[in-house]
């Protein structure tokens, strides 16, 4: 009598579905990641400071820290629609090696996205504590900025003020703002950095400008019907410049 036995079922790792999904994974995660980096880049403004070259960097290391998750759900995605169709009441051979129930797969996914997390979470502090240095230097220079519907008034430690923004390259600024009537927010586009203005606080931001040129200053708060046209310039200038400028309003402010 012939003993007929079922053939072992081959490990799950071993599946062609299995497979397939993985050579899917990797070609999605690379291309995820570069079309997405590529897509964040291009759609930025030249950077105008370190803090806004940091910014860069930190969407580039966080895209390509994402793509592995964005391109096995998309691969899972992509097996799932190119696959066989089953139809029937029972599921098919295949389905022996589901491993949504697993506690393996589950242990490994919570410890995989706990890691990444703290990834992004310390490296979020770290930039966020390098960018804030500047507050604590004692050379920086000290402007007070005000905002109110629909316009940003900004005051220097000599007096003068201005509605346009005045600073020289390369030298460390803090700006203390605050508003006077809603809540509005301070964004300096090309330099990276953007503070709330909350009316009868004061809360603090510092950059470094690196490069001359004109810049724009914007509110990113809906404030009201004019919100849109809540935006200013910011000049970036020689020190020499910045100096003559800064002594000739503040004798305008005093003869007003």
């Amino acid at each position: 009598m012939t003993n007929l036995m079922t053939p072992k079922s081959p490990q799950w790792w071993k599946k062609d579905d299995v497979k397939k999904t993985f050579i899917l994974w990797i070609l999605c995660t690379a291309v995820i990641g570069y079309v997405g980096v590529e897509f964040h880049v291009r759609n930025m403004v030249d950077p105008a400071s370190e803090t806004m070259s940091g910014v860069i960097s930190l969407m580039r290391v966080f895209t390509w820290a994402a793509a592995p998750v964005a391109g096995l759900v998309s691969a899972i995605c992509l097996t799932v629609l190119t696959s066989k169709r089953h139809y029937g009441d029972n599921p098919p051979a295949e389905a022996d090696h589901e491993i949504r129930n697993s506690p393996k797969t589950a242990a490994v996914w919570v410890v995989v996205s706990g890691i990444m997390c703290l990834f992004a979470l310390v490296a979020g502090l770290i930039v966020l504590q390098h960018d804030n240095e500047a507050v604590l230097d004692s050379q920086a220079i000290q402007v007070n900025v005000t905002g109110q519907q629909w316009v940003w008034n900004f005051d220097y430690a000599n007096g003068a003020r201005s509605e346009d923004l005045y600073l020289p390259v390369n030298k460390p600024v803090v700006f203390h703002i605050t508003s006077v009537d809603v809540k509005h927010s301070f964004w300096v586009v090309q330099m990276g950095i953007k503070m709330d203005a909350n009316p009868g606080y004061t809360t603090e931001t510092a950059v470094t400008p690196n490069k001359i040129g004109v810049f724009d200053v914007r509110c990113a708060e809906l404030c009201g019907l004019l919100h849109a046209y809540m935006q200013t310039k910011v000049h970036v200038v020689s020190q020499a410049d910045y100096d003559a400028w800064l002594s000739a309003h503040a004798a305008t402010e005093a003869g007003a």
